[in-house]
């Protein structure tokens, strides 16, 4: 997920207001960070010569042992051990899914086409996965949220059956603001928690009923994101798997839930009183599968803390882009200027500025370049499951993912705003740049699932995603639209997203990185641990680790 995405919503109205200049109340290594680095390292990983940065690769390996070469030399230490690297097993698997879905049952008798009624595929590591006349529940949106008293599984057996479920949560277009979050996309909204909460409940598939606009996305994503060949993590505990899980059209849904005397299947879902229901009707559908494991490697350096070395900053940034595809334009590298070379670049710079100081911060500084985000937030999700540094002991997350490339901002735009205190941080350091802080525009989507942060903030570590994206300090918002629309029509996960010296302006990039610098300069020479808000699906699992720690 690219924070240029988020640009399309008009009338924002400011929360905070400030009139300082860039660098004035900065610490002194925030304000001697320069274009000049950022340029740099710019040229070097979104060169042609990386290939792309695609794990598995000559890419990798290029990108991995500069970024070790970098840090060495700032004087970092190897953040896991006597070694910059952690490694990440990944698995490739490339699915061909059976031609049809047959269900059966409530008078249907139906072949449901695969790829145009319903995508399935699997992340079990073998050679071939199905469900065999799988009893069909339908179980609402699929959620269990204790916070909202919510629980779609109550009193339901689910073993070796297939959960129809919803996409998004029972809030999003009810009208109703104390649903859940209301229109803004909540934890169990998203597909990953669909799939492994059906999992935990033992079910043997899973098929999410895909609507454009709760999605996010149209059908036409499901088809290319969920077939082919995909990476997953090779854990040798992996997380609960059901055998199959997919999406199913709205018209397959309709044709379903119709034979079952279902009608309005949506509506039902929302209320807290609803129960799952049988449909009396079973469904098989298969996939084989060509199976392929390799490694990969996470990035992890770390500035020692002078006073409480055992409690940590990280700040997270991907390094891995898409690779080599098809020439288009004779171009067929997709080198990831944007995405994710200047948030990689923006994490070394920041890097820099504390292995500079000439003061050590009291905590712990983590820099970490994880691995596989365009393949599912795979290695900050191998990360958050293998962790070099207790969560409990993790003060805070500063993701970095696509920073401005069009001068200085105005706005801050941070990502699931009101999700915790760490918001209270990134407005400070606003106001003193003169910016003003407003939320993600489109929070029914979902944005703050999307990007690496989400794997600390699912083992409770508040998290903060945040930069400019919406006004341009010199070009106001409409010139930053009309970027926006170009870079999503020909350069997002394109060829064309490429580092282009004449067109950019560094100055953004800089402008961000120095505030993320000072938010973790501050978190990094205090006590206090920030905390989520009330109501925050991350908050009971913060609070259980902490009262760990304090025993």
């Amino acid at each position: 997920m690219k924070k240029l995405s988020y640009l399309l919503t008009i009338g924002v109205i400011p929360l905070i207001f400030g009139c300082q200049s860039a660098t004035e109340n900065s610490t002194g290594e925030a304000a001697a960070m320069d274009t000049l680095t950022i340029d740099r390292h710019l040229r070097v990983l979104a060169s042609d010569d990386f290939m792309g940065r695609k794990p598995f690769t000559e890419g990798e390996e290029k990108t991995v042992n500069y970024l070790r070469s970098e840090l060495k030399q700032m004087g970092l230490e190897p953040g896991n051990g006597d070694s910059y690297f952690q490694d990440v097993p990944l698995v490739e698997i490339t699915g061909t899914q059976s031609p049809e879905m047959i269900v059966k049952g409530s008078g249907l008798n139906e072949a449901f086409k695969t790829l145009d009624d319903v995508v399935v595929y699997t992340e079990l590591v073998q050679e071939e996965a199905g469900i065999d006349n799988s009893e069909l529940v339908y179980a609402g949106y699929g959620i269990v949220a204790p916070e909202y008293d919510w629980n779609d599984y109550e009193g339901l057996d689910v073993k070796g059956k297939t959960v129809i479920v919803l996409v998004n949560d029972p809030g999003f277009g009810s009208g109703d603001s104390t649903l859940f979050k209301g229109d803004q996309m909540t934890y169990y909204g998203r597909w990953t928690y669909k799939y492994e909460e059906a999992a935990r409940q033992g079910a043997a598939g899973v098929l999410i009923v895909h609507e454009t606009v709760p999605a996010g996305y149209p059908w036409l994503v499901v088809q290319s994101s969920w077939t082919g060949a995909k990476l997953n993590l090779d854990d040798e505990n992996p997380p609960y798997k059901c055998d199959i899980q997919g999406w199913i059209t709205r018209n397959t849904a309709t044709k379903i839930f119709g034979a079952a005397g279902i009608r309005d299947y949506s509506g039902m879902a929302r209320s807290k009183d609803f129960k799952p229901v049988s449909l009396q009707m079973t469904a098989s559908v298969s996939v084989k599968n060509e199976i392929k494991k390799d490694m990969s490697r996470n990035v992890v350096a770390m500035l020692k803390g002078s006073e409480r070395p055992d409690e940590y900053i990280i700040y997270s940034a991907h390094w891995d882009h898409l690779g080599v595809g098809e020439p288009v334009d004779g171009d067929s590298i997709y080198n990831g200027a944007h995405d994710n070379a200047s948030g990689t670049v923006g994490m070394l710079t920041i890097a820099e500025a504390f292995a500079k100081a000439a003061n050590k911060p009291e905590r712990s500084v983590v820099f970490l370049f994880v691995t596989a985000e365009e393949q599912g937030l795979l290695g900050s999700a191998y990360y958050g499951q293998n962790p070099i540094f207790p969560p409990n002991q993790t003060v805070a997350n500063i993701n970095i993912d696509g920073l401005p490339a069009y001068g200085e901002m105005k706005d801050l735009t941070i990502t699931g705003y009101g999700q915790s205190e760490l918001d209270n941080y990134a407005e400070a350091e606003a106001k003193k740049q003169g910016r003003y802080v407003i939320p993600d525009p489109d929070p029914g989507k979902g944005y703050f699932f999307r990007s690496d942060h989400f794997n600390f903030a699912k083992v409770g570590i508040p998290a903060l995603y945040a930069s400019g994206s919406y006004e341009s300090k010199e070009k106001g918002v409409a010139f930053i639209e009309e970027k926006t629309q170009e870079y999503l029509s020909i350069r997002y996960h394109r060829q064309a997203d490429n580092y282009l010296p004449e067109e950019w302006d560094l100055k953004g990039i800089l402008q961000d990185a120095r505030l993320l610098f000072n938010v973790g300069h501050r978190l990094a020479n205090e006590t206090y641990f920030p905390q989520w808000s009330e109501g925050s699906e991350f908050k009971a699992k913060r609070d259980a680790d902490m009262s760990l720690r304090q025993k």
